[in-house]
C-alpha cells in the first residue's frame, strides 16, 4: 500500500486546496472568506512560491489533497506560517508534524530567524502541535484576521531544531 506523501502545490491545485480548507475552517465553526483573508488560495503559487515561499500538500494514497501548509516571507527575518490545515482522514498520524517541520525548516534554510502564524482558539490540536514544537504565545498583532484571536512565533535558531 503507497503511503501519502508531499509534494509542492502546482497552479491548478487551488480548487482542491480551497475545498480543504473551506471544509476544515467549517468543521470548526470558522467562516472562510475567500475575498479577503483567503485570498491567497486564488493562486497559491503566486502568493507564497513568487516571493520566496513555499506552499506544500500532502496528498492520499489516491492522489487527493488532504493537507496544506505554507510559509510566506513577511521580510528577510521573518516568515508567517499559513493555512496549514489537514482533513479527519490524515489527522493523528504524525503528518501535521511533518508538514510543520518541512514549513519550519523551509524558512530556516531560507535564512529566516523567526515564524509567526496567527490562528483560532478553537483549532486546539493544531495550536498543541506548535506548542510541542517551540511555538511561544505572542501579544495580538495590528493585522490579526477576524477569525483569528491568538498568535504565535517561534525563534529560528540552531538550538532550536524541530522536534514534532
Amino acid at each position: 500500500m503507497q503511503a501519502m506523501s508531499f509534494r509542492d502545490a502546482v497552479s491548478g491545485d487551488e480548487p482542491a486546496i480551497q475545498q480543504l480548507v473551506f471544509t476544515v475552517l467549517r468543521e470548526y465553526g470558522l467562516e472562510p472568506d475567500l475575498a479577503v483573508t483567503d485570498a491567497d488560495l486564488w493562486d497559491v503559487v503566486s502568493y507564497y512560491v513568487a516571493p520566496g515561499g513555499c506552499f506544500r500538500v500532502l496528498l492520499s494514497t489516491q492522489g487527493q489533497i488532504v493537507g496544506c501548509g505554507g510559509i510566506k516571507p513577511l521580510n528577510a527575518r521573518e516568515a508567517e506560517l499559513r493555512k496549514m490545515y489537514l482533513l479527519p482522514q490524515a489527522r493523528g498520524l504524525g503528518l501535521g508534524a511533518a508538514l510543520l517541520r518541512q514549513l519550519i525548516d523551509f524558512a530556516r534554510a531560507r535564512g529566516c530567524q523567526r515564524v509567526v502564524l496567527d490562528t483560532a482558539s478553537v483549532l486546539k490540536d493544531a495550536i498543541a502541535l506548535y506548542q510541542r514544537n517551540g511555538f511561544l504565545r505572542q501579544p495580538l498583532p495590528a493585522h490579526l484576521t477576524p477569525r483569528c484571536d491568538q498568535a504565535y512565533a517561534l525563534e529560528l535558531n540552531p538550538s532550536n531544531a524541530t522536534r514534532a
